[in-house]
């Protein structure tokens, strides 16, 4: 489901990347793990088609990205089968919980009001939170916005699902409460990059860690033998 072969960046002098290949199986969990500035979101952007980059290559979901810009019409595409969760959550604040969900469905896939809102609603409850459909995301916690925030990118039933190191802005309970999404989602079989600082999390939930120094593959292996 995702290969990344001998994937490079660089910005100005500064190497970011350097040759990082790895795989990620369907269905499986990949955490990516390592000390800040090692490199970890920049390689989940590359994923998802937010940086480009200098040279190797990608496929996610069987969509191929090269080094160098990226055509438009090639994003549109990945972006359909790959969705994303920020730190931030970046909920539209002058919708409705349920509105920020079905958003996307019904202006990208055409999905017809009624089937996006009982789709959204289906998510909301799957998240803990379909009594707050009608509420505005400033009126909820961070955790709750976090969680609408994952119902919101699995309303266009991605292929992958990226996370971006997200309960990094949420106390302990409220990164309970979204890790434990997070894990029901890599138990139904959702194929996941996660990029985090939790290592109880990533031995809970990921089938195979890579860890990241000075931009490069430092070890990768089954979350047990690197994360022990």
């Amino acid at each position: 489901m995702i290969a990344i072969d001998s994937l490079s960046k660089s910005r100005g002098s500064l190497r970011v990347l350097h040759e990082v290949s790895l795989a990620g199986a369907e269905g499986g969990v990949t955490a990516l793990v390592g000390a800040s500035g090692s490199g970890k979101t920049t390689l989940l952007r590359c994923l998802n088609g937010l940086e480009t980059f200098d040279a190797g290559g990608l496929t996610v979901a069987g969509h191929r990205l090269e080094p160098g810009p990226h055509v438009p019409a090639t994003l549109e595409r990945l972006r359909r089968d790959v969705g994303m969760v920020f730190q931030q959550f970046n909920l539209f604040p002058h919708l409705s919980v349920i509105d920020n969900v079905t958003l996307a469905p019904r202006t990208v896939l055409r999905m017809a009001a009624e089937e996006a809102r009982m789709v959204g609603l289906a998510l909301l409850e799957r998240v803990g939170l379909a009594s707050f459909a009608a509420a505005r995301p400033a009126t909820l916690s961070g955790g709750q916005q976090q969680r609408v925030a994952i119902a919101r990118a699995l309303a266009m039933q991605p292929r992958v699902m990226l996370f971006d190191e997200p309960t990094s802005a949420l106390d302990p309970t409220m990164t309970a409460e979204v890790l434990d999404v997070i894990i029901d989602l890599a138990r139904e079989g959702q194929t996941m990059v996660v990029v985090t600082h939790d290592h109880a999390f990533a031995k809970r939930a990921a089938t195979w860690v890579v860890e990241l120094a000075a931009g490069r593959v430092a070890r990768q292996g089954p979350a047990a033998e690197i994360l022990s």
